[in-house]
């Protein structure tokens, strides 16, 4: 099989073969890492039950970090829901609580699948599991997705280091936004250009965005990125459902990140020498917390 590194070569393997992104991706995988697809789809089915497991145990936990600066969020959205349905809805209100589940998971060192990276490791499962259970999705439909979402992040990082210290935070949030959107656009049906132009839409809407982490943990502002971030998927899917399209292709929107990175200074790469890491709230907590 042909290599396959941007998303325009992508595109052109699914059209001349009539197959959607996660068959050729499977596919591709299978061939390089000569593992039967059977075998990947495994690995891919235990992934996808590892997340909702981090959901299930993040609902139902409000042990905060080590900092003490996170852990309770999401049992707050909770009550809140539970008083007062959402503005936009039960799909929203899990996505929310999903994504910030998952992220508080993360932060109490409880098993998490990174996707790509784990300060970003909400996003995607959140989208995923909200949407299918709000459509009744079946589990072969969801690893689907999953396998589209991990195609979408393979190509990004082909191009794009997705860590903070490299590119910022568009990198690590941003790319998982773009594997969501992606993957839940596949999943509410949408042809493979359609998938790839959410993605796109998410990359090019999130340009810039800093990995300035408070006390040098992967706590503040990370958490809540990621509910933030998983709406923002959701926002770009329904904009490429509907015929909406990006001016600019992915891949050049690819090119921009890799570009923005480099000229983004690196006291805003996980340096936690600039942006809300400086703030004079952040630096009393980060006094604080090390004294």
């Amino acid at each position: 099989m042909k290599s396959i590194n941007t998303f325009e070569q992508l595109l052109t393997e699914c059209t001349s073969q009539g197959k959607r992104i996660w068959q050729v991706a499977q596919a591709y995988e299978s061939e390089w890492c000569e593992v039967p697809i059977n075998k990947m789809r495994q690995v891919a089915t235990s992934s996808l039950k590892a997340m909702k497991e981090a959901i299930r145990s993040g609902l139902n936990s409000t042990e905060m970090s080590m900092s003490g600066m996170c852990g309770d969020d999401c049992n707050k959205l909770q009550k809140r829901f539970a008083l007062r349905p959402a503005i936009f809805g039960k799909t929203f209100e899990k996505i929310l609580t999903y994504s910030l589940a998952t992220s508080e998971e993360n932060i109490r060192m409880g098993k998490i699948v990174a996707c790509p990276t784990a300060g970003s490791c909400g996003i995607v499962p959140a989208v995923i599991t909200a949407i299918s259970e709000e459509y009744n999705i079946s589990e072969e439909r969801q690893v689907n997705a999953l396998i589209t979402a991990g195609e979408i992040g393979r190509i990004i990082s082909a191009r794009v280091p997705l860590a903070g210290a490299v590119a910022g935070c568009q990198a690590e949030c941003g790319a998982a936004a773009a594997m969501a959107a992606g993957a839940v656009t596949q999943l509410l049906g949408g042809e493979p250009r359609q998938v790839l132009n959410a993605v796109a839409l998410t990359l090019k809407n999130i340009l810039g965005l800093t990995c300035d982490p408070v006390c040098g943990l992967v706590e503040v502002p990370c958490v809540k990125r990621n509910p933030f971030m998983a709406v923002m998927a959701i926002t770009a899917c329904e904009l490429a459902i509907s015929g909406v399209e990006s001016k600019i292709p992915v891949d050049e929107v690819v090119d921009a990140m890799e570009q923005t990175g480099q000229l983004m200074s690196p006291a805003l790469k996980e340096s936690s020498m600039g942006g809300l890491a400086r703030t004079k709230t952040a630096v009393k907590l980060q006094s604080d917390l090390f004294s």
